[in-house]
């Protein structure tokens, strides 16, 4: 996901190297944070794999900045991870708006619904946190009430995600 997300944010505009960590660290960073650790030699391997290019500008203060721009390589490279995403970029919430986030950047609005319909098909299959005789456990027959808990917020959430992506299939599909 920190490909996607770095080719997701070089797509809209050249960013600097502390620019894109913020960037990153925003859309994630709660739940992933990414260190420098990640972040520099993923630039690297994305660099010399002729996805990114790289030039060095004076800086503001005495270090001069790396300021990292798209290929058309890198460019291709992103659309078809949004046209074509793994199962556990789908079915894995926060991946998910990983790749939300960035759906915006396909240009076909038949794409974009495809790639909904995908998580559509995954929430409407039955599924539960918690199975008793092959069977989901449904909050309303969970005794443990931390467990009903989970279950209750996630067939909330469950239901609001549903719902918009129902009506933003029909929108991308009028």
């Amino acid at each position: 996901m920190l490909e996607l997300t770095i080719l997701g944010f070089l797509y809209e505009h050249p960013l600097h190297g502390y620019e894109l960590k913020a960037r990153i660290q925003g859309l994630s960073g709660h739940v992933r944070p990414v260190s420098d650790g990640a972040l520099y030699p993923a630039l690297t391997r994305l660099v010399k794999a002729g996805k990114l290019d790289q030039r060095t500008e004076p800086g503001t203060g005495a270090a001069p900045r790396r300021i990292l721009s798209l290929t058309d390589a890198g460019r291709a490279a992103l659309l078809d991870h949004l046209r074509h995403p793994k199962d556990a970029d789908i079915t894995d919430g926060q991946r998910f708006f990983t790749l939300l986030a960035f759906l915006g950047h396909l240009p076909s609005r038949a794409e974009q619904a495809a790639v909904l319909r995908r998580r559509q098909e995954f929430l409407n299959a039955p599924a539960s946190f918690f199975y008793e005789e092959g069977r989901p456990v449904r909050a309303e027959d969970e005794p443990d009430l931390f467990r009903q808990g989970m279950l209750r917020i996630a067939r909330a959430t469950g239901n609001a995600e549903k719902k918009w992506l129902t009506e933003a299939i029909a929108t991308l599909e009028s």
